[in-house]
């Protein structure tokens, strides 16, 4: 019997992709632009962070949002009605943004006129965590109803990622959630992340957001 002939294509794919991103990387250095990958679950409260982060930097820095979703635009809508520069990127199906779906989002941006674009990555804490889009930074967020023990469930996500953002503590006396416990938790997957405490609704934790944001985008811009 013939042998069977296999190929590994897994990790070609990642290996592929990780090159193009680092080929982005060098692009948006040269343009001084600040990719800022956000990523999470559907409902942690993306957009309203962003919404209320965009409020304190928009006299600081340039800034624009890449909506990644499998369908609709409703984020793009209320991100421009808000006065901030967006446009939607469907991902025909897929859960996640790559490299090149990354640089073609940023193409029709054009993202030489802005420092600082946040890509609002697809809702999903598996796939999303597993490609490289090309960002400077990843951020994730992780909202009070969903638990304290994410980080140990994904850990992919906490591991590619420098911010975890805890949203919602306007309702943190309602939920059995740990903020002992998660920090633990995260940096048992990342030791150096770093931890934020917000609420999107009530305004808690969104100037020193902004702040790590800003400081950032000062960072890879001198």
């Amino acid at each position: 019997m013939e042998d069977i002939k296999i190929i590994e294509v897994k990790q070609s794919v990642f290996q592929n992709n990780d090159e193009d991103a680092n080929r982005l990387r060098e692009s948006l250095k040269q343009s001084k632009t600040f990719l800022l990958n956000l990523m999470s679950s559907p409902g942690s409260g993306k957009t309203s962070v962003l919404l209320a982060v965009s409020k304190y930097l928009k006299d600081k820095v340039k800034m624009a949002v890449m909506e990644a979703d499998i369908d609709s635009a409703v984020d793009t809508a209320t991100m421009l009605e808000a006065g901030v520069p967006s446009i939607q990127i469907h991902t025909g199906g897929m859960c996640h943004l790559d490299a090149d779906m990354t640089r073609q989002g940023l193409k029709e941006l054009g993202y030489e006129d802005y420092e600082l674009v946040v890509l609002e990555n697809v809702g999903n804490l598996v796939c999303p965590a597993e490609f490289d889009t090309g960002a400077v930074k990843n951020m994730t967020i992780l909202s009070v109803p969903e638990g304290h023990d994410k980080p140990l469930k994904y850990p992919l996500m906490y591991e590619t990622s420098q911010l975890l953002v805890i949203n919602k503590t306007d309702v943190l006396p309602y939920f059995d959630f740990d903020t002992a416990k998660v920090e633990e938790y995260a940096r048992m997957r990342n030791p150096d992340i770093d931890i934020l405490y917000v609420s999107a609704k009530t305004g808690e934790g969104i100037p020193a957001l902004a702040d790590w944001i800003y400081k950032s985008v000062q960072a890879w811009n001198q």
